[in-house]
């Protein structure tokens, strides 16, 4: 889609200070409304912290918003909460393109990853598929068996009715996404394949395709990516996704541990492309070269992601 990477480029030329103060390391929210929900309980996994983020306008208003779920919910917004010091800034991203009239407003949900993170964010219908020497590789560095199918189930059953229920959402599939970067790129992913009648759209940055532990990413034999893209392929192959409805974007970069990452997204590609996803409207694939592996690397790119999964119908 010619416009999303033409409005990126714009976008990254501005001086972004001087439609809205505050930086991608802001350590409280310049517009907007935060909610949180502490501990939030479930029948299917640990308790965890819930940060809502609401966007200006929404208290005086009556319209209803688009939903964009995300994982690793503690660096949304607040430095002092996230685990490197370092935030996505996420409400400072959607002020840009709301006041530049680039993307819709939308409700932000972050949910705080915990201890069980590579676990909960381990995709269980590919791991189920991998050979079973790469499967053990996986399951030792993250400490044991997959448990997203679980995490998913938290999303879907529990967090996103209550969301529906206590704010003004837009609940369909079409207004209903999901992003992360890293293992949260994964279960993105995932998730847009396991329930793509509730999410719409995916973003995964930084996509962790060797899915074994970080620590160990550079150990993986020489065929990793075609044992990992054939497992890929067969669960995506019975899978509801469906290219027609189901939007997605992907991207990595190339520096620290995305320089893993290449060999895999390059095999993918093809996978995705017999399945129906080819660059236009439906799907994005972006390399950025020289690029980290870290908050302040998807802080300063998520504008382009948020401008897909959030497109006006008018642009």
């Amino acid at each position: 889609m010619r416009w999303v990477g033409l409005v990126a480029l714009w976008l990254s030329a501005l001086s972004l200070n001087a439609l809205c103060a505050g930086t991608g390391n802001a350590q409280t929210p310049s517009t907007g409304r935060i909610v949180t929900i502490a501990d939030m309980p479930s029948a299917f996994v640990a308790p965890r912290t819930i940060t809502i983020w609401l966007p200006p306008g929404y208290d005086a208003g009556v319209r209803r918003y688009p939903v964009l779920y995300m994982h690793d919910g503690q660096n949304l917004f607040d430095a002092t909460a996230a685990n490197f010091g370092v935030e996505w800034g996420m409400d400072e991203a959607m002020t840009r393109l709301s006041m530049l009239r680039a993307g819709r407003p939308a409700i932000i949900v972050g949910m705080a990853s915990t201890d069980a993170r590579y676990r909960e964010y381990m995709p269980k219908g590919v791991y189920d598929r991998l050979p079973a020497a790469y499967a053990r590789m996986v399951r030792d560095s993250h400490g044991g068996e997959p448990l997203s199918d679980a995490y998913l189930r938290f999303i879907v059953e529990e967090l996103k009715p209550r969301i529906d229920r206590d704010y003004r959402t837009l609940p369909g599939r079409d207004d209903t996404a999901i992003m992360g970067s890293s293992m949260g790129g994964l279960i993105s992913l995932y998730a847009l394949g396991r329930y793509p009648h509730i999410f719409g759209q995916a973003a995964a940055l930084s996509v962790h395709w060797p899915l074994v532990g970080a620590g160990v990413a550079g150990d993986v034999p020489a065929d990793a990516p075609a044992i990992v893209v054939a497992a890929f392929s067969a669960w995506l192959q019975d899978s509801g996704v469906d290219p027609a409805v189901n939007r997605l974007y992907i991207d990595h970069g190339t520096a620290t541990l995305d320089r893993y990452y290449p060999p895999f997204a390059r095999a993918m590609e093809p996978v995705l492309a017999r399945r129906g996803w080819r660059t236009g409207p439906a799907f994005q694939s972006r390399t950025f070269t020289g690029t980290a592996h870290d908050e302040r690397a998807w802080s300063e790119r998520v504008d382009i992601p948020l401008l897909f999964l959030l497109a006006r119908p008018d642009r």
